[in-house]
């Protein structure tokens, strides 16, 4: 493999000064340049005269002095360096893309108002970061400060609001979640100009660079996951920066250095292009631990270029050293710099304690404010109160408290608790101590513990002791692990099994003194139990909820060193004077700190291995096999998924590569010189650089046991979507331009058409079950609910009836709290419509003299959650889905002015299919009125013709079987107590105000 070289600088590879000058060499990335034209230009030959007939016509002097006088043509561009000479329309296109980008990415980026997936972790690490209480991720923090700063500046306090649950409305709480969005929605709209100006730093052509940046623009995953508060659209952004930085500094590499020293190696803009990567790859690993990818890639290319270079000899040793320490110090100590100031910046900014003290060590919870602790007794006695602690699991203290195991022995728990607490101290004793002494921690005598001494464990607030038997742990059971348990009572004596020897790690201690005797803070030590001959010992095994999962303690007969060790934090005496030697906390500097968290944050993504629901494997993402459910609420979801046709062409795209590059291996097996030709070299050398960057930013996620998801594969997709560019550049090399322009159009419209067939789960928007369902048909994998979306458009916003309907329901309302259908108590019907407000219109007279008798009473569906007052025509209502329900009637006469409520514990029967009743105004009027028509608005299903509003049924000695008749459109003897009438529509009703 070779580095990217511009093909438009016919210059040679070697990136030295002018010593000495460099014999004429065949550059391949210039497409005009062949070692036939090159031999032509460099030799010598006569020059035929030209006939007379065809010499040019001498130019006159004044045109000539106009044309001197001009100033040469140079793109605003070139000024950049780094291959970007681009025309000057071309400003237009990438202002062009930047406008249609913002449109497709702020698209009603309010939608939805609620915490959508990981918003619940990244915009509760903006809440902590602004409250400056520490916590534990296992990413970096540069995109989360980044977030957290918006937040900041726009006056978010913190605390007002927890982000903890999926679905839950960011509401009248003062969280600018919009603006929070905005950040990642911004990186996301700034990878589409980019990725235009990275492939003509490849020297590709505009309509490839276009075609490129297009395919971006209307990437499905990629707009989803840059519409909310998410690390990914922040990691790929810079990884595309820090790419395009590398493609610039490549170019200007491969420009000789002119004697002025203002191009070339080591000239200004050089350092630049150099400096620039290096910022960019500290910014894409300072985002996730992703961006190592992306540093292995330039990492990868940089020894390519080195080696190169050491095969030169044309450059020398010193100048060769100085390319490698200019690599050096922008590649690995920048980048290595960048990422270590914003870990300063994170312990700046999280200052005090919070919920992720328990996964660092005690040393550095004691930097934290709120989590420090007072000097304490340095020797520890025979009767010291201690506190006991883990070393190596950070699980806490031992701890015991009132509650018993269920099983085993089912006495006193013992277990590990990361806080603080009461139940946290016990009281050492010798084991040879008088159990009659009243208070044993007084009258003890105060001599040290040294070496092997058999000590009891005394717990100060049940009066137990430290104890072990033969009987198997509550979790963790074999044979080599031992209960341990708090056993006896106040007074008790106590039996051999509470006895436990102390044995100090002569490694793990500090001082000479700490490993003689016990010390505070400085000696660890094992406990083994003197008559089994097992340790103390707890690993990160969780206890079930009736151990509070707490850290299960053990007593294990062969036990790891680590999880085996302790130490006592805290230690006090009664006997000892005030002015006795205390020690504290060594409090750890920057490194220290910067370290630990860095293992801390390792061990904890070592351990994400549980399964998620969405989680995927790397071998289904090229595919695109399924995606991410980020949100379902109120029929409308979000679901992470991409646009199939991109995948489908960068997919392709990578293996074409394999095919088409194994090919010309065995090609050149067989003797042909492909590779003399300049085009294939040129396309060889780009295809190689964009594949090798997708192959190292997929390959080693095949390698990790944690949780992975589909969004892991995002950078991987836009270096195949450069490379799928980067084909379609070879396919049309030979087609006019304009044929090349309608291949992008014809190319582009089919990702358009897949971008908007999926975009209501971008956008959480409105759609229909038919439509989801033949969207589905494209993935048989995908996993969102189809039956999570209405049936029809027209359900998401039911339109307002019309001002005639409205003095219907107005003229009815008034009647009805004095007349109401009859039906029998207890019996299931609808629910009336409460009064209705007035309607401007004046109804006509056939109307108005309904609201006169006021014996007709309207009926509407109502929706399942529906609660509060009904009304015919209420145009705030937005309702999910409009259903008939069943209500009770309290008791009085039928007829006479009985009061009816819900049934909120009545389950909503299935809608009953009328095919004549297509959503349209079902008149209804009971038995006894005068027969005027009351209309309810209902919204009809697909398919199946709308639910009949207002059939409300009152049933005198009917049976069932009768019922279902007569909703079947059976003949019926009986008359039915209501009948539902289809009126005439009067002359100045129109006929499309009843639908």
């Amino acid at each position: 493999m070779e580095p990217l070289r511009a093909r438009r600088q016919p210059h040679p590879p070697a990136s030295a000064p002018s010593y000495p000058p460099h014999p004429p060499t065949v550059d391949p990335f210039h497409r005009d340049s062949s070692p036939a034209s090159t031999a032509t230009a460099t030799t010598t030959t006569t020059p035929k005269p030209t006939p007379l007939s065809t010499r040019p016509r001498k130019p006159s002097l004044s045109l000539d002095r106009d044309l001197k006088a001009r100033p040469p043509h140079r793109s605003p561009w070139a000024t950049l360096g780094g291959g970007l000479d681009l025309d000057r329309g071309e400003s237009r296109v990438i202002l062009g893309l930047t406008l249609l980008g913002a449109v497709v990415r702020y698209w009603k980026i309010g939608r939805p108002s609620s915490v959508v997936f990981d918003e619940v972790h990244f915009g509760g690490f903006a809440n902590k970061y602004i409250q400056s209480r520490f916590f534990m991720d296992v990413h970096p923090p540069l995109a989360k400060l980044l977030i957290t700063l918006v937040a900041y500046v726009l006056g978010f306090k913190g605390g007002s609001f927890d982000f903890k649950e999926i679905g839950r409305e960011y509401g009248p709480d003062h969280v600018p979640y919009i603006a929070m969005r905005l950040l990642p929605a911004t990186l996301g709209l700034a990878l589409i100009p980019l990725t235009y100006l990275t492939l003509r730093a490849l020297q590709l052509r505009a309509a490839t660079a276009l075609l490129g940046a297009l395919f971006i623009t209307f990437e499905n995953g990629l707009i989803t996951q840059s519409r909310f508060i998410l690390l990914d659209s922040p990691l790929i952004f810079f990884t595309a920066l820090a790419i395009f930085f590398w493609i610039g500094f490549s170019n200007e590499n491969d420009v000789p250095r002119d004697r002025a020293g203002r191009v070339g190696p080591f000239s200004r803009r050089w350092w630049v292009w150099l400096t620039l990567t290096g910022l960019a790859l500290g910014a894409v690993v300072s985002c996730k631990w992703v961006g190592l990818f992306t540093i292995a890639t330039v990492g990868l290319y940089t020894v390519v270029q080195l080696w190169l270079l050491l095969g030169d000899l044309r450059v020398p040793i010193p100048l060769l050293a100085r390319h490698f320490a200019a690599r050096a110090l922008c590649l690995i100590a920048v980048p290595a710099t960048f990422y270590m100031a914003m870990f300063a910046i994170h312990f700046a900014v999280l200052s005090n304690s919070g919920d992720g003290d328990g996964f660092m060590s005690s040393e550095f919870q004691h930097t934290l404010r709120g989590h420090g602790m007072a000097d304490t007794l340095a020797d520890v006695m025979i009767g010291s109160r201690l506190t006991i602690r883990h070393v190596h699991t950070q699980g806490g203290y031992l701890h015991s408290h009132p509650s018993t195991y269920p099983g085993g022995s089912k006495q006193q728990q013992v277990t590990l608790y990361p806080h603080r607490d009461d139940n946290n101290v016990w009281l050492v004793l010798n084991s040879t101590s008088d159990p009659s002494i009243p208070d044993p921690e007084t009258h003890a005598p105060a001599r040290p513990i040294p070496d092997h001494t058999s000590v009891v464990l005394h717990h100060v607030s049940t009066h137990k002791k430290l104890h072990s038997h033969d009987i198997r742990a509550p979790i963790t059971e074999v044979d080599y692990q031992n209960e341990v348990s708090a056993y006896g009572f106040e007074g008790f004596e106590g039996d051999a099994n509470d006895y436990w020897v102390v044995e100090i790690d002569q490694v793990a201690s500090e001082g000479r003194v700490a490993k003689r005797q016990l010390e505070t803070l400085r000696t660890k030590f094992r406990l083994r139990h003197a008559l089994t001959g097992c340790y103390l010992f707890s690993h990160k095994v969780k206890l079930p909820d009736w151990g509070f999962e707490q850290q299960e303690v053990t007593c294990n007969k062969n036990p790891s060193r680590e999880n085996a060790l302790w130490y006592v934090e805290t230690n006090t005496h009664a006997m000892l004077p005030p002015d006795a030697k205390k020690v504290n906390y060594r409090r750890p500097g920057f490194f220290e700190k910067f370290w630990e968290l860095q293992g801390v944050m390792w061990q904890t993504n070592q351990g994400l291995t549980d399964r998620h629901a969405y989680d995927s494997r790397p071998h289904s993402w090229p595919l695109l096999l399924r995606g991410i459910n980020f949100w379902v609420k109120e029929h409308h979801q979000v679901y992470l998924i991409g646009n199939p046709f991109v995948w489908a062409l960068s997919t392709l795209a990578v293996l074409s590569y394999g095919a088409v590059r194994a090919l010309l291996i065995l090609r050149a097996q067989r003797g042909y010189k492909d590779f003399a030709h300049s085009q294939v070299v040129f396309y060889d050398r780009v295809a190689t650089f964009l594949t090798a960057g997708w192959f190292l930013h997929y390959f080693p996620f095949f390698l990790m046991g944690r949780q992975l998801f589909l969004h892991h594969y995002f950078p991987a997709l836009y270096f195949a979507v450069l490379l799928a560019a980067t084909a379609f550049d070879l396919a049309t090399a030979r087609l006019r331009p304009r044929v090349r322009l309608y291949a992008v159009v014809a190319l582009v419209a089919a990702a358009v058409c897949a971008w908007w067939t999926l975009s209501p789960l971008a956008y959480a928007g409105d759609w229909t079950r038919a439509k989801c369902e033949r969207a589905k048909k494209w993935g048989r994998n995908w996993d969102f609910s189809c039956a999570d979306f209405h049936q029809k458009l027209s359900d998401y916003h039911p339109q307002s009836s019309s001002p005639t309907l409205d003095a219907h329901a107005a003229a009815s309302a008034s009647a009805a709290t004095s007349v109401a259908p009859a039906v029998q108590p207890g019996r299931a019907g609808f629910e009336p419509v409460e009064k209705a407000p007035a309607s401007s219109a004046v109804p006509d007279a056939p109307h108005a003299a309904a609201a006169a008798h006021g014996n007709a009473q309207p009926v509407r569906a109502r929706d399942d959650d529906e609660a509060g007052p009904l009304f015919v025509d209420d145009p705030e209502r937005d309702d999910a889905e409009v259903r008939e329900r069943p209500v009770e009637h309290d008791g009085g006469a039928a007829g006479e002015g009985a009061v009816t409520r819900v049934a909120a514990d009545q389950p909503a029967p299935p809608p009953e299919q009328h095919p004549e009743d297509d959503g349209v105004a079902i008149p209804v009027a009971a038995e006894g009125t005068t027969g005027l028509p009351v209309r309810a608005i209902v919204q009809g299903e697909e398919g199946g013709g709308g639910r009949a509003a207002g059939r409300e049924e009152v049933e005198e000695r009917r049976s069932e079987e009768s019922v279902e008749r007569e909703d079947a459109g059976d003949d019926n003897d009986e008359q039915p107590d209501i009948e539902l009438v289809e009126p005439e529509p009067e002359d100045d009703v129109a006929e499309d105000e009843l639908a």
